[in-house]
C-alpha cells in the first residue's frame, strides 16, 4: 500500500523546492499532492508554471487553501507525511493546525543556500519531526544550532532536487576549468551570458546600478552575445523575500539610463522564465548569491560568484569561500567565469545520491508513527506574549487572508510596541561605545 504525502508551500521558490523534493520519492510508494497556503507572498500563475516545471506536478494539480480550510483537507486526505515547504515563520503557524493525535510526520527544509546556519531557522521549525538539508556543511552547522537549542529534531540530507529533477551531474573533475579553476570565456558554444538576480542582495540601489553597469560593459563588448539579467518576478508578483529595487524597472529609469551611458545596448534584456531554460543556452552564469550557481555547477556552466560588494553572511555569499568562483566588476566585463575547484565540491551540495539519507530519516519517523505514534508537538521559543503574539504571527503572515478579530487586535497592538523595542535596541548600540 503507498504512503500519502501533502506538500504545503507558500513563495515561487518553496512551490519550486518542494514539488521537485516530492517528485524524488518512488511514485510507485509514494502518493503525493501540493497545496499552496494563502498569503500576500503566493506565486501568481505564471510563477506557478516556472515553479513546478520539471517535476511531476503541473498546475492544474496545485489547489490554493485558507489556512483554516488545511484541517479539513488533512482530515479528508489523511496523509502520513507533511512537507512544510514555508518560510520559517508561517511554519510556525501552520504546525498547529496540523498538531493533534495521530499525527502525520512533519518535514521542513529550505530552497536554497542556508549557510551560515541561522540558529532562528531552527526556532521557527522546532515543531517538526525532520528537517532536509543538502550539503553535509550544512547538516553539521545545523545540528550545532540545534545541539546549542536543545531541540531534538532530526537532520536529513539529500541533493538539491532541483538537480536531481533536471537528471544533472557536475563537471568532471579534468573538464575544462574545472581541475584548476581557470578561467574560462563567455564566448563558449553557448549564446547567453546569464545574471542571476536574488532579492536580498545586493540590497542598496546604487550597488544594483553599478552592477548593471557590468552587465551593460559586457554586453557592449560581445555585441553578437546576449547579456540576460534573469529576474524572479514580473512587476506585481510576490517572492520569497521582498525586493526593492527591481532591476527591470531601474533599467528603465532615465536617470539610471543616464548614469549607464545613455543607450543600453540591444543585447542586454530583462527575462523570467525557468532557470533550466536559460542555462540551456548559457556560456556562462553570474550572481552575488544564488542557488542558480548550483544549478549552473550541475550543467557544467562556468559560473562567477560577484565579490565587489564583500564577502559576508548578510551577502549570502560565505559558502563560496574555497571554491574559486569568487570574482570582481573586472571579471564580469571582461568574461572571467569559472568551474569551482573540486576539493569544494562534496562538502557543498554535490556529495552524491549515494550519501542521501533523508528518505531513511523519514522512513524511520513513519515507522514509529506506525507502531506507538508520535508524540505531540512542543513549543519552547518566544512564549511571551501567549495568545496574543500567535494572532500576530499569524496576521502577519497571512496579511489579509488572515481575518480574525485577534489578528487585527494584535496587530493595532504589536505594531508600535514593536516599534519602540527596536528603537531601544539601536539607542543602546549608539550609547554601548559611549559607555564602554
Amino acid at each position: 500500500m503507498s504512503q500519502a504525502l501533502l506538500v504545503v508551500a507558500d513563495t515561487d521558490s518553496y512551490v519550486k523546492w518542494g514539488a521537485a523534493l516530492a517528485s524524488q520519492l518512488p511514485p510507485d510508494a509514494w502518493r503525493a499532492r501540493v497545496v499552496v497556503v494563502a498569503t500576500p507572498a503566493q506565486p501568481s500563475a505564471r510563477q506557478l508554471d516556472v515553479a513546478l516545471a520539471g517535476s511531476r506536478f503541473a498546475p492544474s494539480d496545485v489547489e490554493v487553501r485558507e489556512l483554516h480550510e488545511l484541517g479539513r483537507l488533512l482530515a479528508d486526505l489523511r496523509p502520513d507525511a507533511v512537507l512544510l515547504a514555508l518560510r520559517g515563520p508561517l511554519v510556525r503557524v501552520v504546525v498547529p493546525v496540523i498538531d493533534g493525535a495521530d499525527r502525520p510526520v512533519l518535514v521542513s527544509g529550505f530552497p536554497g543556500l542556508t549557510i551560515p546556519a541561522e540558529p532562528k531557522a531552527i526556532v521557527y521549525r522546532e515543531r517538526v519531526d525532520l528537517i532536509v538539508l543538502h550539503s553535509r556543511r550544512e547538516v553539521r552547522e545545523f545540528g550545532v544550532n540545534a545541539g546549542h537549542l536543545g531541540v531534538p529534531i532530526e537532520l536529513g540530507l539529500a541533493t538539491l532536487p532541483f538537480l536531481r529533477v533536471a537528471a544533472r551531474e557536475p563537471a568532471p573533475v579534468g573538464a575544462a576549468g574545472s581541475s584548476d579553476t581557470a578561467a574560462v570565456g563567455f564566448d563558449a558554444d553557448r549564446t547567453d551570458l546569464v545574471f542571476a538576480a536574488q532579492a536580498k542582495v545586493p540590497a542598496q540601489r546604487e550597488d544594483r546600478v553599478r552592477l548593471l553597469g557590468w552587465l551593460a560593459d559586457a554586453a557592449r563588448r560581445r555585441p553578437h552575445r546576449r547579456v540576460v539579467v534573469k529576474v524572479r518576478a514580473r512587476a506585481g508578483e510576490a517572492q520569497t523575500h521582498a525586493e526593492s529595487y527591481d532591476y527591470g524597472e531601474l533599467l528603465a529609469d532615465p536617470e539610471v539610463r543616464a548614469e549607464l551611458g545613455g543607450t543600453l545596448p540591444p543585447n542586454l534584456v530583462v527575462e523570467d522564465g525557468p532557470m533550466a531554460e536559460h542555462l540551456a543556452r548559457a556560456s556562462a552564469l553570474v550572481t552575488v548569491s544564488s542557488t542558480a550557481v548550483l544549478e549552473a555547477v550541475a550543467e557544467g556552466v562556468p559560473s562567477l560568484v560577484i565579490d565587489e560588494f564583500g564577502v559576508a553572511p548578510k551577502l549570502i555569499n560565505t559558502v563560496f569561500v574555497g571554491s574559486g568562483l569568487f570574482g570582481g566588476a573586472e571579471a564580469v566585463v571582461t568574461g572571467a567565469a569559472r568551474h569551482p575547484d573540486p576539493s569544494w565540491l562534496d562538502d557543498n551540495y554535490f556529495h552524491g545520491p549515494d550519501a542521501d539519507d533523508w528518505l531513511e530519516h523519514l522512513e524511520g519517523l513513519l515507522a514509529s508513527r506506525q507502531r506507538d505514534g508520535l508524540p505531540p508537538t512542543v513549543r519552547r521559543f518566544n512564549l511571551t506574549g501567549g495568545a496574543l503574539r500567535r494572532a500576530f504571527e499569524r496576521k502577519r503572515m497571512l496579511g489579509h487572508h488572515d481575518r480574525s478579530l485577534g489578528g487585527g487586535l494584535a496587530m493595532a497592538v504589536a505594531v508600535p510596541a514593536r516599534w519602540v523595542v527596536r528603537r531601544v535596541r539601536r539607542l543602546r548600540a549608539r550609547l554601548a561605545p559611549l559607555r564602554a
